[in-house]
């Protein structure tokens, strides 16, 4: 048999890992043929196939939309119509400590593996298929029989919950239930969606079960009805169409959760009216009608699919909504039903299982959120066991925390007082206690700090300003009368309140079941799957009124069949006794493979280029296996690898890692060539690492050294302080070495010595002996070498012993800062860590001989290493207490250290700090923030009241305001050391915005305002001009150039309206030179990415109601007239294209009704009106800037629905022009010019310029991408089922 290579990206794929988090093992058994390295990979692939669209019948569907991963399988193993069957290495391991099984990956097969324990954990669905017996399913000893009918599908379903729960082993097999659904191995390896194959296998099962008891299992358990009316507005007619689901299939894109996209469906009524009028039966004519949709009938188990999937027509390729979307642990769907008698928790359902996807359209991987209802998971490891339970609080020393930023959070603000903080000291209070910082950890995943605290409102609450965050306390489900739709959903239940959490013994408990691993989790850990790459697909809930009986708490063996109760008992007692022989023939061993190209050769020895984790391959191997068969195996992994392999055995010595001898003779068996278990193999070409040739072998293995030398002083001198450093030398190489690289030639080398009387002595080493090599001379790892110039021996005594060793110094150095003259700049003043401030202070008074009087009035401050003084030392703090190190430098300063309720505080004005501009100032620690403004701007000689205090966050960058002014510094938790920075400009009052308000002039037709000439020469403006760069692919010279002037702040109350905000800033106008008459005369934008966003149209509007930041800006734009747009108005920059020259006029500003739809049909008759031309007449088509691309908009572009033989218009609002305010419309006069291109010059150049700029990221980054493959053709799933009616 031969094995394939398999690329590097691939191996990643199969389970081969890098050291990193993870590490995969490989097995090669004694028995398994050389280079069988599939047979190992085979169950551990970690990455399996995604989603895909959904089409298709009830039993075929179009699977596959997605590449296919050949190069997973071995070609031998590979055929068409071949079984893949790869035998096992050895038997499968027991349980762990959930004590639930989880399901074997056979390459592709995570959405199926996903969907069985949903139905696996769904008690009433497996004790209903395990009630049918042999006499109505047939055995599997008849299958082979001509004239039998056994009905395969339901008894491997059978075998495998049996399996599932008595089982004995930590995954079982699915290779025989696909083979009951005459699957080969490609379908086995192909990928396909989870959602259809939960509608396909439910048909397959129906039909397997015709004529048996079980004929209406899933229509029992699944089946629920929809109800469509249509009421006509005239004659109150109402006519009703009613539909069946076994799901529900709900919208994801610009929906907010669940409980929205059910409000759209079955709340929310569509109008037929104006050119969109219904045909009522009964007044047989045209009228206006609504039409509305209802839940009639529910089953006991729902099962909702979620749209993650689109494609986006712009672009022309599949696309994940990511975006935010929330479900309940629990919901009432009455509000969504028809109303009934029925009882209100017939209409309660709870959340018992989330099938999650993780990756994107192409590439992604299934795994299951499961809760054991029927308690027959150990949700507690042994050790959490012995462990008694704990509170949020209690969690801040546990690993999970570092991964979950939601716990973490709440743990810091459970420990401020009232549970609020600023949110600037959040991110420096999880800086210090995880050792990281937000960015770094989770802004990559979770977005910035705020965003992620506005996404979690359920929990979080920021002031309005953002700048002070708290934590909510925990509600109570939403009552039924407040039901109603909302762009924030609460997440119903809390972590804090689970019952899941808090009572383990009665209620159940969550499961992450990914593939063959199975892991607790907390309920709150599902709140993770709202959004992102990896997040929730299909959902499933019960009944909460479902009960489960007693005796089947706990109880796997509950509800299954005797003949199955004795098959499981026989295959554990056959586990057992493989488990047995194998431990008894195990004779594998652990090598770590240290490939050769990942490390280079540095300061004597090898050391990873990139990191430790990244740069060891760990593999487990026979050892009775030869190393010609291992370096072959090694061959086949490594389809990178070019040349000659060689495999040298290595260590890991104190220096790096170094190479020593060279494994030889392929014939030789592994355990006869005495390579030891976790063994370190050295893989490379056998000359050169990196172009450098390395020194191999013991004789020259590196030595790391410690060598005490004198300092050198700035000016070249030496000095008496003492340095360490480490050295690393060959053990070969000649003791002179030392003094060769710390460039004493006429130095002497001492070597430490320990006597018998336990002293330590300092031996000099003879001028001759320094000839020999470190390891005649007996130097080992970690000796210590001192270093002397021959002329100076005053570290010395005559007896040899040193003077001090470098760990006992016992000195603090002090320098006089306090601007006496003195005979000394800086003396050493001899301590311990239990010396008193006070005492060293005084001495270092005496020593410097300076006047008494300084005793009472002067302070030590450490002096950092780059020359800053920091805060002063309290007198009465020991140097332990103050954690001054010994040998550290402490300057004596003017002025009394600050008392135990004195705060020493750095301030400087502005937020660009430059070293030594700070000023010091100490205050009481109950002093209000106004107060400590007021000081500091007296200090610093600041005129007026204009002014506000930030404290530099720990990113030394100005941080949020502190806004309480009559709040005192140590309620805002500001400490000594502590940065403030004094700000101009005052801060606006609670409940008020200031918003910087800027000019905007586009470059437009006359009829705009212009500035008079006789003003143009004043003076520029406090921000004076953005002038943003051309707008890419602008059409003619329009929208080139977004100037923006700065006229100033405003502030302004959140309780304004927009005619308000525009009445005030129209104060602001005659800087510029402009009369505007009225604020109708103005048009409102906010500012993003120094250009207008987003459209403020309702004048009456309030500020709050559009939700306004606390950063966001104002652009204004003048207007030649009147104009007070509705909510339901568009403003549209349309230009007319001029025939035959590729270019457009300039753009005039159209305002578009669109009461009457987003339709294409009424945007044509709107600009047609507004051009003065036939409808037909005209072509027009969205441009978008950014691909330098129009994509014309026609009213035929309409979608007729089979069903229904009706038309459904075009929304311009979605796919594909997401049409807006301020967008660009090409407009085509097709009496002149009837060619179909939109596109002018300054697109073609566009277009080259994208092209040449993709070209060249491409040539960078050619030679560390891998060259996609062309995607198979796509290919349909399908489950044969033979005919039993």
């Amino acid at each position: 048999m031969c094995v394939p290579n398999v690329g590097l990206g691939r191996l990643v794929g199969l389970g081969f890992r890098q050291n990193g988090l993870k590490r995969n093992l490989l097995h090669f058994g004694a028995s398994c043929p050389l280079g069988t390295v599939l047979g190992a990979l085979h169950f551990s692939s970690p990455s399996d196939p995604p989603p895909h669209s959904r089409v298709g019948s009830s039993f075929t569907m179009f699977g596959d939309l997605f590449e296919e991963d050949y190069s997973s399988v071995s070609n031998y193993e590979y055929g068409k119509e071949k079984k893949l069957k790869t035998k096992a290495l050895e038997p499968p391991a027991p349980r762990e400590f959930t004590n639930l099984s989880g399901i074997r990956n056979q390459g592709g097969t995570c959405y199926l593996n996903s969907l069985l324990q949903t139905l696996h954990f769904t008690p009433e669905f497996r004790e209903a298929l395990f009630s049918l017996g042999p006499e109505e399913l047939g055995s599997f000893e008849d299958k082979d029989k001509p004239d039998a009918k056994v009905r395969i599908i339901p008894l491997q379903l059978q075998r495998l919950f049996a399996q599932l729960l008595l089982l004995d082993q930590d995954a079982a097999s699915t290779a025989d239930l696909t083979d009951s659904f005459g699957w080969t191995s490609n379908e086995e390896m192909r990928q396909h969606d989870v959602q259809e194959l939960n509608r396909i296998l439910f048909s397959a099962l129906e039909t397997s079960l015709v004529g048996t008891s079980g004929h209406d299992l899933i229509n029992r358990l699944y089946h629920g009805t929809v109800v469509n009316q249509v009421v006509c507005k005239e004659c109150k007619n109402v006519s009703e169409k009613q539909e069946d689901f076994l799901d529900l299939t709900v919208a994801v894109k610009n929906v907010s959760g669940l409980e929205d996209a059910l409000w759209t469906m079955y709340v929310e009524e569509e109008m037929f009216d104006c050119d969109n009028l219904y045909h009522c039966g009964t007044c047989d004519r045209l009228v206006k009608a609504a039409k509305s949709a209802k839940l009639r009938k529910l089953p006991p188990f729902l099962t909702v699919s979620l749209l993650r999937f689109n494609f986006d027509f712009v672009k022309r390729e599949r696309y994940k909504e990511t975006s935010c979307y929330t479900f309940p642990l629990r919901i009432n769907l009455k509000p969504f039903c028809e109303q009934s008698d029925l009882d209100d928790l017939e209409h309660v359902y709870d959340l018992f299982s989330v099938i999650i996807h993780k990756g994107g359209c192409y590439g992604g991987h299934y795994h299951v959120y499961i809760k054991d209802v029927d308690h027959l998971g150990n949700w507690q490891s042994q050790e959490e066991k012995s462990k008694p339970d704990v509170n949020l609080k209690d969690l801040q020393n546990e690993e999970e925390i570092d991964d979950d930023p939601l716990i973490i959070l709440k743990v810091i603000l459970l420990q401020e007082e009232n549970n609020v903080i600023p949110v600037d000291q959040l991110g420096q209070k999880l800086l210090k206690k995880i050792g990281t910082s937000w960015n770094k950890k989770y802004r990559k995943q979770y977005g910035p700090l705020r965003k992620f605290l506005q996404l979690h409102s359920q929990v979080f609450l920021l002031s309005s300003d953002e700048s002070t965050v708290s934590l909510l306390k925990n509600g109570s489900l939403r009552a039924e009368s407040d039901f109603q739709r909302n762009d924030q959903h609460v997440f119903k239940t809390l972590t804090s309140e689970s019952p899941g959490l808090n009572d383990r013994n009665s209620c159940p408990h969550w499961f992450d079941i990914n593939d063959s691993k199975v892991q607790p989790i907390k309920e709150k850990d599902i709140e993770r799957q709202f959004q992102g790459k990896e997040s929730a697909y299909m959902l499933f809930y019960r009944k909460s009124q479902l009960q489960r009986p007693p005796e089947a708490r706990a109880n796997p063996r509950y509800g299954v069949p005797r003949h199955l109760l004795n098959e499981m008992d026989a295959a554990n007692i056959e586990l057992q006794t493989k488990r047995a022989e194998w431990d008894s023939t195990n004779n594998n061993f652990e090598l770590h493979l240290h490939l050769g190209p990942h490390y280079h050769f540095f300061n004597g020895a090898l050391h990873p280029i990139i990191s430790q984790a990244e740069s060891v391959w760990d593999l487990t191997f026979d050892k009775r296996k030869t190393l010609g068969d291992l370096r072959q195996s090694i061959f086949q992994l490594l389809d990178f690898w070019e040349g000659d392999m060689v495999l040298s055995v290595a260590k890991f010595v104190p220096a790096g890692l170094h190479v020593y001898q060279m494994l030889d003779g392929d014939d030789m068996m592994l355990c006869e060539m005495e390579i030891a278990d976790g063994e370190d193999l050295f893989v490379w070409n056998g000359v050169e690492v990196g172009g450098i040739q390395i020194p191999t072998g013991s004789d020259c293995e590196p030595l790391l050294l410690n060598v005490l030398h004198l300092a050198t002083s700035s000016e070249g001198e030496k000095c008496q302080q003492l340095l360490e450093s480490p050295h690393v030398f060959p053990s070969n190489a000649e003791v002179g070495a030392v003094l060769t690289t710390l460039a004493v030639p006429m130095g002497v080398l001492f070597v430490n010595a320990t006597d018998p009387a336990g002293g330590e002595n300092w031996v000099a080493v003879p001028k001759e002996d320094l000839k020999k090599t470190f390891r005649e001379q007996g130097l080992r790892n970690k000796s210590l070498v001192l270093v002397q110039d021959s002329r100076d021996n005053s570290l010395l005594l005559k007896q040899g012993k040193w003077f001090t060793g470098m760990n006992e110094i016992n000195w603090l150095q002090v320098q006089n800062l306090c601007e006496l003259e003195s005979e000394e700049k800086q003396v050493k003043i001899s301590a311990t860590v239990n010396t008193v401030v006070f005492d060293l202070r005084i001495k270092a008074i005496k020593e410097l001989k300076l006047m008494k009087e300084l005793a009472e009035n002067s302070c030590l401050r450490p002096i950092d290493r780059n020359g800053k003084l920091l805060c002063p030392v309290p007198d009465s703090y020991t140097l332990k207490e103050a954690e001054l190190k010994m040998g550290s430098s402490l300057g004596l300063c003017p002025g009394k250290a600050p008392t135990s309720s004195q705060l020493f505080l750095f301030f400087t004005m502005g937020s660009d700090v430059q070293p030594g501009t700070e000023m010091e100032i100490i205050v009481e620690e109950t002093i209000s923030v106004r107060d400590c403004l007021k000081l500091m701007l007296e200090q610093s000689g600041l005129p007026g009241d204009t002014w506000h205090l930030r404290k530099m966050d720990w990113c030394y960058e100005a941080g949020e305001p502190l806004c309480e002014e009559d709040a005192t510094l140590r309620e805002l938790m500001i400490c000594s050391g502590d940065t403030l920075l004094l700000i101009e400009g005052k801060l606006p009052p609670p409940g008020f915005l200031k918003v910087p308000v800027w000019w905007y002039q586009p470059r437009g037709p006359a009829g705009h305002w212009k500035s008079h000439p006789d003003q143009r020469s004043g003076t520029p403006s406090p921000g004076g001009v953005w002038r943003a760069a051309s707008t890419q692919g602008a059409p003619g010279d329009l929208h080139g150039e977004v100037s923006l002037r700065y006229l100033g702040d405003l502030e302004v109350s959140e309780d304004a309206t927009v005619a308000e905000l525009k009445s005030q800033a129209m104060t602001l106008s005659p800087s510029l030179g402009f009369v505007i008459p009225s604020p109708a005369f103005l048009r409102a934008w906010t500012v993003e990415s120094q250009r207008p966003g987003r459209l403020l149209r309702t004048n009456r509007q309030q500020l709050k109601e559009y939700r306004l930041g606390r950063k966001t800006e104002i652009c204004l734009e003048p207007l030649q007239k009147e104009e007070n747009l509705g909510p339901q108005d568009v403003v549209l920059r349309t230009q007319m294209r001029l025939p035959g020259e590729r270019a457009y006029a300039p753009c005039v500003d159209l305002v578009w009704d669109t009461a009457r739809g987003w339709t294409a049909g009424s945007l044509r008759q709107q600009v047609a009106h507004f051009c003065s031309l036939p409808v037909e007449k005209i072509e027009i088509a969205k441009y978008f800037p950014e691909k330098f691309e129009w994509l014309p908009i026609s009213s035929w572009n309409q979608q007729l629905t089979k069903r229904k033989k009706k038309k459904k218009q075009d929304n311009l609002q979605g796919a594909p022009y997401y049409l807006k305010d301020g967008d660009t419309i090409g407009i085509k006069n097709l009496l002149v010019e009837d060619d179909e291109d939109f596109s002018t010059v300054a697109d073609d150049l566009g277009k080259k310029s994208q092209e040449a700029l993709r070209v060249q990221s491409s040539d960078l980054f050619s030679s560390a991408k891998t060259p996609s493959r062309p995607r198979a053709p796509e290919a349909s799933l399908s489950i044969h089922v033979g005919s039993f009616r």
